[in-house]
């Protein structure tokens, strides 16, 4: 059917189109693009005027792309860390003896007389002190320990009566105890850091309350006051200054006994062989205690009312009792630098 409907050959078809020739283009043929300047001076010729126009292309670029800003860099901000109230040192009054007026200021460091108060502290320390003071020589004997023979009493069937072995069963009078108490330690642990702390803190709850007396020099008596007036002058002394037992009572603290305190404080009083051996170390009457360094612990600082320390007595307490502390922040390193800033 296609054949015949189209019955003159495919040629003669193709050879009926005309073919469009477009011309080639070469530099004669093509118009020369007019500048920005040519095209705003025929602007300016067609509106007959002279006044200078902005050129409708710009063809740089940096008008239409704005630079790119520098990134301002900003200043590294420095950790400042707040200042450390601690580090900040505290002056305690000298006082005279036995007048007890002022003299001067001694600085001491703020780690070692202005702690805050830590309850918990003080707690362990005084149970620590407790349990290791006990002496636990409580001891009782065992059947196997009582002197006795091993020899059957009765019979074991027969009497009606409860089976028994040898005498020293613990059921009867003068044989053994079944579980009774065994010498024993009832030291408690506690960790020198800790204990330390704990000292201190004692040390500086009393400072705090206006508690603690710092002396000058050793409190001893006056070459005027004789032997056997020396309890009454110190009991006035005390109460006349309101440190006499009316009002708590006082712990004297030094560096190395002394002989006229101490007379002064036990009087003439006379004591068995056991208690005068513990008396001659520790003078102590109904208004007062004196105590040296080494007899000193937690719980005395904080048991009587006031607490009247020498300053030697002191500064030896303070460093022995600074293993928590850096070399840097301890007594004798603190004072040194104390004096380099002087200089």
């Amino acid at each position: 059917m296609a054949s015949k409907r189209i019955s003159a050959p495919a040629r003669q078809l193709l050879n009926t189109f005309t073919h469009h020739r477009q011309p080639t283009r070469s530099l004669t043929t093509e118009a020369t693009p007019s500048p920005n300047t040519t095209l705003s001076q025929t602007y300016l010729d067609a509106h007959l005027s002279s006044a200078p126009t902005e050129p409708i292309l710009n063809d740089n670029p940096s008008s239409i792309i704005p630079p790119p800003t520098q990134p301002q860099r900003q200043p590294q901000k420095t950790y400042t860390p707040p200042p450390n109230p601690f580090h900040k040192p505290t002056h305690i009054t000298l006082h005279a003896f036995p007048t007890l007026e002022p003299l001067s200021l001694a600085p001491y460091p703020s780690t070692h007389l202005l702690l805050p108060l830590r309850k918990d502290l003080l707690h362990r320390a005084v149970v620590h002190e407790g349990d290791a003071a006990r002496q636990g020589s409580a001891n009782t004997k065992h059947r196997s320990e009582v002197h006795g023979s091993g020899r059957k009493i009765r019979p074991q069937k027969g009497t009606g009566s409860a089976r028994l072995g040898d005498k020293k069963s613990p059921m009867l009078k003068g044989g053994g105890v079944a579980f009774g108490p065994k010498p024993r330690d009832f030291a408690t642990g506690l960790q020198r850091r800790v204990y330390d702390l704990a000292w201190r803190t004692a040390l500086s709850y009393r400072y705090a309350r206006g508690e603690m007396i710092v002396l000058d020099h050793l409190p001893e008596l006056p070459g005027e006051v004789s032997e056997g007036s020396r309890e009454r002058w110190m009991r006035d002394l005390l109460l006349h200054n309101r440190l006499g037992a009316p009002d708590g009572r006082t712990l004297f603290l030094t560096s190395d006994k002394v002989e006229s305190l101490w007379d002064a404080l036990r009087g003439r009083k006379t004591y068995g062989l056991r208690r005068k051996k513990i008396m001659d170390t520790i003078g102590e009457s109904r208004h007062a205690r004196a105590l040296t360094v080494g007899e000193v612990d937690v719980k005395d600082l904080l048991e009587l009312g006031r607490v009247v320390v020498e300053r030697g007595a002191l500064d030896e307490m303070l460093k022995a009792h600074e293993s928590d502390l850096t070399p840097g922040e301890r007594l004798n390193a603190w004072r040194r630098g104390q004096r380099l800033e002087v200089v």
